[in-house]
């Protein structure tokens, strides 16, 4: 049992439902959302909008987002990126594929001078990934 955890928790300018579904089919995991509508602003011009949503993927991942509502100003994330990183080639490659497939990317996904494979891209929805694959120690 885990007292206490670290999760990114991403926000949204109206497109949070398409960015946390892009991120299951990123990661797999099973996916809850609730609108602003379900919980009590039925009424509201909000009321279609992702007021909390929580990707739980099987490599223990926890992704959390939500939609800005109307009566607050939307803050894009700068000066932040989500760092992957492992020795599981594999899936982190393939992270990346799907990540950086509709996004862009900043630096490749490659071999750098301290022996890692390394890479940094924007996916479609404005966050900073960064992918890092360990190499095994001579």
């Amino acid at each position: 049992m885990t007292s206490s955890r670290l999760n990114p928790y991403l926000g949204f300018n109206g497109n949070a439902r398409q960015a946390m579904e892009f991120y299951k089919s990123v990661f797999g995991g099973e996916l809850t959302l609730s609108t602003f509508g379900e919980n009590g602003m039925a009424e509201s011009p909000d009321a279609d909008k992702v007021m909390h949503a929580q990707l739980e993927t099987g490599a223990g991942y926890t992704l959390m987002g939500s939609d800005t509502p109307s009566h607050m100003e939307y803050q894009p994330t700068v000066g932040v990126s989500i760092s992957l990183s492992g020795d599981d080639g594999d899936a982190l490659r393939g992270y990346w594929d799907k990540l950086s497939s509709v996004g862009t990317v900043t630096m490749p996904l490659e071999k750098q001078m301290w022996g890692d494979e390394f890479g940094m891209c924007t996916d479609q929805f404005g966050i900073d990934w960064m992918v890092n694959i360990s190499q095994p120690q001579a």
